[in-house]
């Protein structure tokens, strides 16, 4: 006791600790002898010491917890990331999340079901099950497991993959088919899928590979329709570490998918080869740098389509059986938009992309006409009439 009351004095005549005011927590020097402190510490109510290191420099008592964890920043920016695109949603409205049981999926599902209860969202998590290989049942039932978790509403969706422009478009086309059904069935508002920056790069890389031009390096768009519903890309701006390690700070499990590492796939040759290949040779940074690339791409890209908007209205016309384009008109603009102009016209019309060569073939008529006769392309024909470049649907 007499160490105490020594040490109360020395306590008392430290800087700081003179004159407290009587408002606020009891100073350092208080006995507690409060029978609810005590039955929440196991102190005996008759005497309570309070370490010094428990007071604040002004002599106040910081109270029993010293030390109170942080969200992990990798969960926070996750988060963040998902609050900004589900916010614009209305409340009570319903979102369909693609989970795979990958680490992005997952975190993307766990942000999706914390921000989706504040905002009043209900939260449908699907996960499609390819059937590609040993295994997929019991990775989709995991993973929907893990769904209900979390608090979302599991649906599992057997799909058959078919092989028109390859086993990875096949997958994907059929994937997206079972989402926009799940997302029918439950009346959703949005589609969010787990794509990241990385997945961004791989894509701009993938692109430029296949010449395929602007189009193509704008990558994925973080919000865009699909068959009449919202498909909504949150992580974009996030680093595929960061999805791992917000999975691991919640004690999520995610599933490795063995095709995620398979070299038949070139996207795969991308991400274990060629990302880390630039990034030794030119530095750290080249994914963020192609990510932002394609970002200023789709800005491009938004503003040539309005333009194309603006002028479309005035030079194209509806022929029999297709649509006709004025040659003059499309003589007066710049290549660049004159070729956009000939590629919109066959993918509004036609459903169908055409190549570089296929546009500059169709170009041709207008600025190099020597009589050549009509160009097969995909979905349809065209040939020049006069002052007219006229597309005809094929069967």
């Amino acid at each position: 006791m007499a160490v105490f009351l020594r040490w109360c004095v020395g306590h008392l005549q430290a800087p700081g600790c003179r004159d407290q005011p009587s408002a606020g927590p009891p100073p350092c020097r208080t006995q507690d002898r409060s029978p609810s402190v005590a039955a929440k510490t196991g102190v005996s109510p008759e005497f309570r010491r309070i370490d010094p290191a428990l007071c604040t420099r002004s002599g106040r008592y910081r109270g029993l917890v010293t030390h109170r964890p942080g969200l992990d920043p990798s969960v926070a920016e996750v988060r963040r990331a998902v609050r900004r695109a589900l916010e614009p949603l209305g409340h009570g409205s319903t979102v369909v999340v693609g989970l795979s049981g990958g680490a992005d999926s997952l975190a993307l599902a766990a942000a999706t079901v914390f921000e989706g209860r504040k905002l009043g969202l209900r939260v449908v998590a699907a996960t499609v099950d390819h059937g590609l290989q040993p295994g997929s049942a019991d990775a989709a039932a995991t993973a929907a497991r893990a769904a209900t978790a979390l608090g979302a509403e599991a649906r599992i969706v057997t799909v058959d993959v078919g092989t028109d422009g390859g086993p990875e478009a096949a997958a994907r086309e059929a994937r997206y088919a079972a989402l926009i059904g799940v997302a029918r069935d439950a009346g959703a508002a949005a589609i969010l899928v787990g794509h990241t920056l990385d997945d961004q790069a791989e894509t701009v890389l993938l692109g430029l590979a296949r010449g395929a031009g602007g189009a193509s390096l704008q990558g994925m768009a973080p919000a865009s329709d699909l068959d009449g519903i919202a498909l909504l890309r949150p992580l974009l701006g996030v680093r595929r570490v960061t999805t791992r390690a917000s999975c691991a700070a919640e004690d999520l499990r995610p599933w490795d998918d063995p095709q995620n590492v398979d070299p038949r796939f070139a996207r795969v040759r991308v991400r274990e080869r060629v990302l880390p290949a630039l990034e030794a040779e030119l530095g750290p940074g080249i994914a963020e740098a192609l990510a932002r690339t394609a970002e200023q791409l789709r800005e491009d890209g938004e503003a040539f389509a309005e333009m194309i908007d603006e002028t479309i209205e005035d030079i194209v016309e509806h022929a029999e059986a297709g649509i006709s384009v004025s040659v003059p008109a499309l003589a007066a603009n710049p290549p660049a938009l004159r070729h956009r102009i000939i590629r919109h016209v066959v993918a509004s019309e036609f459903h169908q992309s055409l190549t570089r060569a296929q546009t500059l073939e169709v170009a041709r008529l207008v600025t190099d006409w020597a009589g050549q006769g009509p160009i097969d392309l995909p979905g349809c024909r065209a040939h020049r009439s006069g002052s007219l470049i006229v597309f005809t649907g094929t069967l």
